[in-house]
């Protein structure tokens, strides 16, 4: 079940940057270990069109994630997001740190996060989103929640709302019905 509040569509008009934690936004959120304790993220193509539709629409795109891993870095490159930090102990800190490195405010950024630790830019960010299976305080503080499963199209949802929102969902997917 979707839930948005009343000034969602309002919140994702002045959207700029979007950001995503990783671990149960872009994956399920399960963590695996390869036999050399390597470890092994499972994406999808439906959230990673979603980033590169965003992008292809003008809009910055960045994560921030507590934990560090050489699957988040490849992943990254290959979408073009441009801002990565991995390792965040404070999120807030490091959401601040963005924002005043890309000079832009808090209304002009949303972020979807998916547990507590995701709180203090759940309640900073302009527009807060979250997957359908986030727990209850995450919830309560999201001004968007997908309909999606974590890690299986729910950052797409969010991707297309927000481009829906600004008029630009048809023109970016018009360029693949040529």
């Amino acid at each position: 079940m979707q839930f948005l509040a009343s000034d969602a569509l309002a919140r994702a008009r002045r959207v700029r940057l979007v950001i995503f934690d990783v671990d149960g936004v872009l994956t399920d959120g399960r963590l695996w270990y390869g036999p050399g304790g390597e470890e092994l993220k499972a994406f999808h193509a439906f959230d990673g069109h979603g980033v590169k539709l965003l992008r292809m629409a003008g809009l910055k795109t960045a994560l921030i994630s507590g934990r560090e891993s050489a699957a988040v870095t490849e992943r990254a490159r290959e979408l073009g997001i441009e801002h990565v930090v991995q390792g965040a102990d404070d999120k807030r800190k490091a959401y601040a740190a963005m924002l005043r490195r890309l000079k832009l405010r808090a209304a002009q950024t949303a972020y979807m996060g998916d547990d507590v630790v995701d709180l203090p830019i759940l309640m900073r960010c302009g527009f807060a989103c979250a997957p359908h299976e986030a727990p209850e305080d995450v919830r309560r503080n999201a001004h968007y929640i997908a309909s999606a499963d974590a890690g299986h199209g729910a950052a797409r949802e969010v991707c297309e709302f927000i481009l829906e929102a600004q008029s630009k969902l048809e023109r970016v997917l018009a360029r693949f019905r040529r």
